[in-house]
């Protein structure tokens, strides 16, 4: 007979069952107070005759609910709560529509290649920005990457977690055998390299329809996983760049000395595979977008979540040379950055200056209540990319990424002065001469 799915958990009226899995159950409930629906996780009991596996589910649910409020990324699955309450033991969690990676894992449900490596290139991220904060997941698999639309994706389930600074850190012989890393197997010390093996079988297997290693029995896949070689993705999927087997072979390195060092690394290739990939003239992918802005010395101090938000929030435009920008006299509240190409600044047709990559104008409408009139005139001379923002939309923004904006648009018109002055000084000098 099936389970009879609680009326309510804690302060939590529950709607239905969303899954299950061998150490916990999901509901989907309403959050009142927030007017929001999450997810609640229902830490299973475990057999009483079983304490060693009354002990690993409490484990889990220690490393789980220690992360609450910890990791805030738009890529990490929000923890909102947790409780034990002696009856149930449950964590609180964003609710994220869409379903989990699993879907596109077999060969007859392969995503097109720039999807797939956008999902990937999101992930790395985000699981950078764990290692970051002291976690390493340690159970990466297509079941905990929860995804959202075409390309949005949520990594979920730190129940088997490494966590640095915690007194319980890691789950021993927790997570899925076809994704553990030859030094997990070994039960050898794991570091994000590890993560980044497992994310290595999580590309493989979105690529090709199939794991890098299988066997008939758990000891014959554990024995391949350290000490046989993968086969190339391209001999299993006719057409495979070869750009995408070395990402995904090097990230699947037997040791972690011929592996990605660094998520930076991992993260740089999958954007760079992008030019390799069929993608139409205009269409900028978020995985682009995203490595274009981090290069820029502007946003050098922006975390990621407040990266992906300003890009939420912005246009992305490419224009050809010679295209009037923005015109003296006209009313705007639009700022804009310059992420690629070349611009001049004029008044009364005279060339005051010259925008290169990287610089921004407009910036002063940020700064004002009202739309302003336009002083200068900007022009395009190369062909340009243009991140453009909307002051009210900015000032709507979250605290965090409108003091960042506050700091970098501060260090523009401070640079901006020196330079000035720096010239005055030159031309009175000249003068004098």
């Amino acid at each position: 007979m099936p389970d009879i799915p609680p009326t309510t958990i804690g302060k939590y009226r529950v709607l239905r069952e969303l899954g299950r899995g061998a150490t916990s159950t999901v509901y989907l409930a309403e959050d009142a107070f927030h007017r929001r629906e999450v997810a609640i996780k229902v830490v299973k009991a475990g057999p009483a005759t079983d304490s060693e596996l009354q002990r690993r589910y409490k484990r889990v649910f220690i490393n789980e609910s220690s992360l609450a409020g910890r990791l805030s990324h738009p890529h990490i699955v929000a923890i909102y709560d947790a409780a034990d309450d002696g009856e149930q033991t449950y964590i609180v969690m964003e609710r994220v529509d869409g379903g989990t990676l699993e879907q596109y894992v077999t060969p007859d449900a392969l995503l097109p290649l720039t999807r797939l490596v956008e999902i990937v290139f999101k992930a790395s991220v985000a699981l950078d920005y764990a290692h970051r904060h002291g976690v390493i997941h340690c159970d990466i698999k297509p079941a905990n990457i929860l995804i959202h639309g075409d390309t949005d994706i949520k990594i979920s389930d730190f129940g088997a977690a490494y966590v640095g600074a915690a007194e319980h850190t890691f789950l021993t012989g927790v997570g899925s055998p076809a994704y553990m890393s030859p030094e997990q197997i070994q039960d050898r010390q794991v570091t994000h390299q590890t993560d980044i093996y497992s994310l290595g079988v999580v590309m493989y297997q979105l690529l090709t329809g199939r794991l890098p290693f299988s066997g008939s029995s758990r000891g014959s896949l554990l024995y391949q996983i350290v000490n046989i070689d993968p086969a190339p993705p391209s001999t299993l999927r006719r057409g495979l760049p070869t750009v995408l087997d070395r990402i995904v072979l090097r990230a699947l390195a037997k040791s972690p000395a011929d592996r990605y060092g660094t998520w930076a690394e991992f993260s740089r290739d999958l954007a760079l595979a992008f030019r390799h990939l069929s993608l139409p003239e205009e269409s900028t992918s978020d995985t682009e977008k995203f490595t274009s802005l981090r290069a820029i010395p502007m946003f050098r101090d922006f975390r990621d979540v407040e990266l992906w938000e300003l890009l939420r929030i912005a246009g992305w435009r490419r224009v050809p040379a010679e295209t009037t920008l923005l015109r003296e006299g006209d009313q705007s509240d639009m700022l804009y950055v310059l992420v690629e190409g070349e611009a001049s600044v004029t008044r009364r047709g005279v060339k005051l200056d010259s925008l290169l990559a990287g610089q921004c104008f407009g910036e002063i409408q940020y700064f004002e209540t009202v739309s302003g009139q336009r002083s200068t005139t900007i022009a395009s001379t190369l062909p340009c990319t243009l991140l453009e923002l909307e002051a009210a939309h900015l000032r709507q923004s979250s605290d965090a990424l409108q003091m960042q904006l506050n700091r970098a648009f501060i260090r523009v018109l401070l640079s901006r002065l020196e330079s000035r002055d720096h010239r005055l000084m030159l031309q009175a000098g000249a003068q004098a001469a």
